[in-house]
């Protein structure tokens, strides 16, 4: 295999969450309803909250990289809901729907052979494909850590789950 390709196999798994992480799918897998915005102690989100900051915030590295009319938003006010923001289940799901969507654009981007992920993106400040796939995959392994580590502390795990 020669190192392009490899490379952008290697970043495609890294943006899906596989090898050495839990995946988005597996952590959000059988979420109860009853829990979509309850507080964990001494938390100050809920889960929805959580979900909602990781595609917010893929969708704004998605943007950046697709650079048409990109638009900076706030950080951080806009990159969470508000703290008093509650989601209804087809909200909760419709967060997931978005951010597999996005996930998906990304991996796309990534795996393009047209795409240089070497190339300084323009208008910024040397970021280029590569890194944005880099931050976005880490900050995505973050976040779905955190929200597993929440779904054990709140008891949202389904008792038959195995691993």
């Amino acid at each position: 295999m020669d190192d392009d390709k490899a490379l952008r196999r290697d970043l495609d798994r890294l943006l899906q969450g596989v090898d050495a992480h839990m995946t988005f799918d597996e952590a959000v897998a059988d979420f109860p309803t009853e829990a979509i915005n309850a507080h964990a102690p001494n938390v100050t989100y809920t889960p929805w909250h959580l979900l909602e900051h990781l595609r917010i915030t893929q969708r704004d590295i998605l943007d950046y990289v697709r650079g048409d009319d990109y638009k900076e938003i706030a950080w951080p006010a806009d990159y969470w809901p508000a703290e008093d923001a509650t989601a209804n289940r087809a909200q909760f799901d419709a967060t997931i729907a978005d951010f597999r969507a996005d996930n998906r654009a990304l991996r796309d981007i990534v795996a393009d052979p047209a795409t240089d992920v070497f190339a300084v993106l323009p208008g910024t400040p040397g970021h280029t494909v590569l890194r944005e796939a880099r931050v976005t995959a880490d900050h995505n392994a973050y976040h779905v850590g955190e929200f597993a580590v929440l779904r054990q502390v709140m008891g949202t795990w389904p008792p038959d789950r195995s691993g």
